[in-house]
């Protein structure tokens, strides 16, 4: 599993290294065209993982609930995210994969449900869950490089 750890890592770091010289301002710009911003995605990433994980199997979230529930599925933002709550979503985007390795390694993850994801794609064990982050992690960072473009654009 530490393999499966670090290709979740490494975009993670990527897409921080994105963000990393932006504004609170720039980051919480909705592009003409966009219904979210920059750092709902970061703040998405980690509630997908945090449901895709712990929630799909019976376990209790390990963020508080303001980085899981405003960012779930069918969300947008509601509210200007400032600088402090800024650090701590960029904080939880790393610290929340360094958990999840420790509760894995602690075996944490042993009923684990079948489901299928709004993609169409069976995930029917955590191993296979693991596998689908990757993915959607990808169409976020996607999204992140269109709104950095757009958000530098109409911000200039």
């Amino acid at each position: 599993m530490p393999e499966s750890i670090q290709i979740i890592k490494g975009p993670r770091t990527f897409i921080l290294n994105l963000v990393k010289d932006l504004t609170v301002e720039q980051l919480n710009h909705i592009p003409q065209g966009f219904n979210n911003n920059l750092i709902w995605n970061l703040a998405h990433i980690i509630s997908g993982q945090q449901g895709i994980c712990y929630t799909r199997a019976g376990l209790p979230i390990v963020v508080d609930d303001k980085y899981y529930t405003p960012y779930r599925p069918d969300t947008k933002p509601q509210d200007f995210i400032d600088a402090d709550e800024v650090a701590i979503i960029k904080e939880l985007f790393l610290s929340t994969i360094d958990q999840l390795e420790t509760d894995i390694q602690n075996n944490l993850f042993v009923n684990y449900p079948a489901w299928t994801s709004r993609y169409n794609f069976d995930v029917n064990s955590f191993d296979e869950a693991i596998d689908f982050l990757p993915f959607h992690e990808g169409l976020h960072a996607g999204y992140i490089m269109a709104l950095k473009r757009a958000v530098l654009k109409e911000l200039e």
